[in-house]
Parts: structure tokens; C-alpha cells; sequence
């Protein structure tokens, strides 16, 4: 019997962790505008400072439930903890870009030069 337990009752679907509520939420355009702003400021989307915020004003007035999770992160996942992980990459783009914009590009394995196509 799927939707409801023993005694008859409507089971209530579980969230998961990765679900997020949608929310319609109607605000004067000035007050959007200054969220935007922000928002933008702080390299957050709107929905993100709204979330934020509302967070940071329940924390304080000692309302947050204990079992909310963190802000889910957005965006470019961190960088490694090595040192110059990474890097080389970029600079082996970078100095292809430039050669490309010169005209010829080197072969950064052994240091031939050839003619861009």
C-alpha cells in the first residue's frame, strides 16, 4: 500500500537533502533592485542573498532549526590545496593564445615552432 501507513493515514512525502523549496515571493521593485545590487556585490545571485539573509535573521533571533544544512555552494568548485595545482595549464593556454595571436605557435613539449593554421 504506497501513500499511506497501517492505520489509513496519508504517508507525507520524505525531502531529501537536495531538494529546495520554491517560493513565490512579491517585493516592492526598489527593494529588488537594492537586493540585486547586493547581491551582485557580494558574487551571490538574488536568490542566494535572499537565502543568506534570511538565514542570517532567523540565526539571530534564534529561530534557525538546528538541522539546517549550510548554504549549498554555487559556482566554480575550489581550488586544490596543492600549491600551483593546476596552473600549468593555464599557462601553457596563455602562451598558446599569444603565439596564435603572433602568428606561429611553439610546441611547449619540445620547442619547435610552426605556422598557426
Amino acid at each position: 500500500m504506497t501513500g499511506a501507513t497501517e492505520d489509513g493515514a496519508a504517508e507525507r512525502p520524505r525531502r531529501t537533502r537536495q531538494q529546495r523549496k520554491q517560493v513565490l515571493l512579491r517585493l516592492d521593485p526598489l527593494v529588488h533592485d537594492a537586493l540585486a545590487r547586493w547581491a551582485a556585490d557580494e558574487l551571490r545571485s538574488t536568490n542566494a542573498q535572499i537565502e543568506f539573509l534570511l538565514r542570517r535573521a532567523l540565526s539571530e533571533a534564534g529561530r534557525l532549526p538546528g538541522a539546517t544544512g549550510p548554504l549549498p555552494r554555487r559556482g566554480r568548485p575550489p581550488r586544490s590545496e596543492e600549491p600551483g595545482a593546476g596552473t600549468g595549464l593555464l599557462v601553457a593556454q596563455a602562451l598558446r593564445d599569444r603565439a596564435a595571436a603572433d602568428g606561429d605557435q611553439q610546441d611547449l613539449a619540445d620547442g619547435k615552432t610552426f605556422e598557426a593554421e
